[in-house]
């Protein structure tokens, strides 16, 4: 696998029908976590081993990123469904040409700047049923 630049990890919000996804501006950083509850299955016969069952759990994606507000589009319509507590389309894309789309929850939005310092925000988002690759 190729290096790849952290700049193309961008984060995409949908709206319309059909859905159409902008890039949410004035991100420079972006984390991206897959999360699994492992079903252990380990009893006598495991010989001493813990044991899992394949394909059993919840398995979930969280996404934490942070940047400089710039009043986009985009950042305003996340900042509603922070505060409406609404399920919304995100795409993340990869420079790769990898991308994943699911329904995320904006969990947490924090504003936060210096007297003379840009404005910069942090959110949180987790996934709500399943996050397709494609």
């Amino acid at each position: 696998m190729a290096a790849e630049r952290g700049s193309a990890f961008l984060l995409k919000l949908g709206a319309g029908s059909p859905v159409t996804y902008a890039t949410v501006a004035g991100l420079k950083t972006t984390q991206l976590t897959v999360n699994g509850d492992a079903v252990a299955i380990t009893n006598k016969d495991s010989g001493g081993w813990r044991e899992l069952l394949s394909g059993a759990g919840v398995r979930s994606v969280s996404v934490a990123a942070s940047g400089i507000f710039t009043g986009s589009a985009a950042e305003v319509q996340v900042k509603g469904l922070a505060l409406n507590g609404q399920l919304a389309p995100f795409e993340l894309s990869f420079e790769s040409g990898e991308r994943m789309r699911g329904e995320f929850l904006v969990n947490r939005l924090e504003y936060a700047g210096d007297f003379n310092g840009e404005r910069n925000y942090t959110l949180a988002l987790e996934s709500s049923g399943e996050v397709v690759p494609l």
